[in-house]
């Protein structure tokens, strides 16, 4: 089992940046494909990007193709998230995902989930 807490969330004003941060512990990190999700109130858990074990393979929703970074450091059992370009659509609780299985971007496709961090973009 693999425990993940986000850190990194807050208040930004539209076209700001924020580094979302994936801390894990227990089982061994760089065994996990790791995801981002988002959750807007009212609305259906999305996906957000997803990293491979290497760190070579990423992939991303079409929505924040080009603003969002993800990557992550095996040595720091940590997963991140760099958003630049911040618009208030982007407004959501994240959270991380660890799948043992594949890139993947459905939310069942994961096994383990975090808490969440709320990210909230001022227009």
């Amino acid at each position: 089992q693999v425990q993940l807490v986000e850190s990194g969330g807050g208040l930004v004003q539209a076209g700001g940046s924020l580094r979302l941060s994936c801390a894990a512990s227990g089982r061994t990190f760089s065994s996990y494909f790791m995801g981002w999700f988002r959750q807007a109130p009212g609305s259906e858990r999305e996906f957000v990007a997803v990293i491979s074990i290497s760190g070579k393979t990423t992939y991303y929703a079409d929505s924040v193709k080009g603003r969002f970074t993800i990557s992550r450091d095996n040595g720091k059992n940590t997963v991140y998230l760099q958003m630049n370009s911040l618009k208030p659509e982007d407004t959501a609780v994240y959270y991380c995902a660890a799948s043992e299985s594949k890139l993947a971007i459905r939310t069942y496709e994961y096994d383990y989930w975090g808490q969440g961090t709320q990210v909230t973009v001022s227009s």
